[in-house]
């Protein structure tokens, strides 16, 4: 580590924390002695818990807060301990089964680790990821969009999809051609709007041009559901200093 910590003395501690927070957790949720509230909580109720406690970390990581990005990382670890709790009593899987399957996973992933392969860069990583993906879904379903969820902001889940489709050797609109296929469909856009067959094709249209839109995001190593907030955040400040 950077200020000469020895990192088996760190993983140490960092487990002693997370056996703590365990151990606060299977009390707060004993049926005898624990918390009403907790001891009735499921996946299910947990859900907007787990959302809510995210964005207060994406929120917390734009800022230089660094107290506060310690506090919201570790609302986050709650709540996968808790719902590990919940999994854990019902006999599906332990805390120590979810910790050890992402571990497992990663040295999977990074043979140029952890293994014997050799990558010149990030593109040869990437690749190896989806192939080692791909051959994790021997049996199952493939589909090159798997693990992009279903619940993803539009913009990003556009950004995340085009990725996919990019590594799986189809790049759906190339980067060379990024400004002109938004032109496009901006012109489409204006022209097909007006004279558009119910709202439904005006959406569409719409979606096309946004779709666009975060190809060219991509095209310019940019993020684009990030530039967007971005944005909306600056039009927040100005219009808040205008009524003030």
């Amino acid at each position: 580590m950077n200020d000469g910590t020895d990192i088996s003395q760190t993983a140490g501690d960092a487990g002693s924390a997370l056996l703590r927070l365990r151990e606060i957790v299977e009390r707060l949720r004993d049926p005898g002695t624990g918390c009403p509230w907790d001891r009735v909580q499921t996946l299910e109720t947990l859900k907007p818990c787990l959302i809510e406690e995210c964005y207060e970390l994406l929120d917390k990581m734009a800022t230089d807060d660094v107290a506060g990005h310690r506090e919201e990382l570790g609302d986050v670890l709650l709540q996968i301990v808790f719902q590990a709790s919940i999994r854990e009593q019902r006999g599906d899987f332990s805390l120590a089964d979810a910790i050890n399957a992402v571990c497992d996973k990663l040295v999977r992933r990074h043979p140029h680790v952890f293994g014997g392969v050799k990558v010149e860069g990030v593109s040869d990583v990437l690749g190896n990821w989806e192939r080692i993906k791909r051959a994790e879904g021997v049996g199952k379903p493939k589909s090159p969009f798997a693990g992009v969820p279903a619940a993803l902001p539009a913009l990003l889940k556009a950004q995340r999809v085009q990725a996919k489709a990019a590594r799986a050797g189809f790049e759906p609109i190339p980067k060379d051609g990024a400004w002109e296929a938004l032109d496009a469909a901006l012109d489409a856009l204006r022209r097909d709007g007006a004279a558009a067959d119910g709202p439904d094709a005006l959406k569409r249209r719409f979606g096309d041009a946004a779709f666009a839109l975060a190809a060219l995001a991509r095209s310019l190593d940019l993020d684009a559901e990030s530039a967007l907030g971005l944005a909306t955040d600056a039009f927040m400040d100005r219009f808040g200093k205008s009524r003030a």
